[in-house]
């Protein structure tokens, strides 16, 4: 039995998702305790570093499109910045305004980022050549 093509774009969108969070996670680090950069410094450069391996897997993997593309890379890095500013956001209001701890700010983050990351990368980023506007 063959699973539906979204089904795999799904898993691996999960799989490339953990990698690039696994570069972030270890590149902020370093960072912060390497390089001596406060916690927001640090954060950023762990994403700039992620960004990469992100797009690229999922260019590659997940949805099968050529690398590098200028169109697909520049709606990656809308989709990209847009749900790092969600996640500030949501992780702001939370902490902030409703005075949630830390980890339980990360709950509505980890539901909302990844799925709205992920029909906007398939539906718009990474869309088919076919449905790209004429010029």
């Amino acid at each position: 039995m063959r699973l539906p093509p979204v089904v795999r774009e799904i898993n691996v969108f999960g799989l490339v998702g953990v990698a690039a969070t696994a570069v972030q996670v270890g590149v902020s680090l370093a960072a912060h305790q390497l390089l001596g950069l406060g916690a927001w410094p640090a954060t950023l450069v762990g994403y700039a570093a992620a960004v990469g391996i992100s797009y690229l897997g999922n260019s590659l993997f997940t949805f099968r499109k050529r690398a590098l593309h200028g169109p697909q890379f520049a709606r990656f890095a809308v989709i990209s910045s847009a749900g790092l500013a969600v996640n500030l956001g949501v992780v702001f209001v939370a902490t902030r305004a409703f005075g949630l701890p830390y980890a339980l700010a990360q709950i509505p983050v980890v539901m909302i980022v990844p799925a709205s990351t992920f029909l906007m990368s398939k539906f718009w980023a990474f869309r088919s050549p076919s449905a790209e506007p004429a010029a």
